[in-house]
């Protein structure tokens, strides 16, 4: 019933879904782009149209009183970006303690345009040994949905690169806030 609401409340808004989410146990979700306070209720839509239960991961003050509790219930884990809180572990952790899980992450960390990607959903996914579903919101054409899979190989440049390659033609709500699909080079120490 909620999956037929959803594709319904796309229909009237002028969306549609594509793409199935593969029947995988475990999967990281990434989610682009995220340029607008509206790509969460859209993204969220396309989930529930497309039959996808995940649980992402939100700042933790989309969790205070008196959304909280809505929040939770829509798969919401609150994260505390002002510290450093170890969250690839811990999404790793719950990767091996669960049966199940498809974490939703939006990489850019940022509404705002981005220099880089975080790289943690790749070092989740990596650490876990799970494939990167990729999932997308193309304001453009008013279509979303799933759109392929890449299996971290641990040449992250090349990986990258199958990333850049399937949002290149994918258009934000506000496309000059979609920064580049890059990570931030590792600082190397003397």
């Amino acid at each position: 019933m909620k999956r037929l609401l959803a594709q319904l409340i796309l229909r009237l808004i002028g969306w549609r879904a594509v793409g199935a989410m593969p029947p995988l146990p475990k999967a990281v979700l990434v989610v682009a782009p995220h340029t607008s306070n509206w790509d969460f209720p859209v993204m969220l839509l396309l989930a529930v149209a497309l039959g996808i239960k995940c649980t992402w991961m939100g700042k933790h003050t989309l969790f205070r009183p008196p959304f909280g509790t809505i929040m939770r219930a829509l798969g919401g884990l609150p994260i505390d970006r002002s510290a450093r809180h170890n969250v690839v572990d811990q999404a790793v952790e719950a990767f091996r303690a669960s049966d199940r899980l498809i974490l939703a992450v939006l990489p850019e960390g940022t509404r705002q345009r981005a220099p880089y990607w975080k790289s943690g959903f790749y070092h989740i996914a990596q650490n876990a040994q799970v494939p990167i579903v990729l999932g997308f919101a193309d304001y453009r054409r008013k279509v979303g949905g799933i759109g392929g899979v890449v299996q971290p190989s641990g040449d992250i440049d090349a990986d990258m690169a199958q990333l850049r390659a399937f949002y290149s033609g994918i258009v934000g709500a506000r496309p000059e806030q979609f920064g580049d699909i890059r990570l931030k080079p590792p600082t190397v120490e003397a």
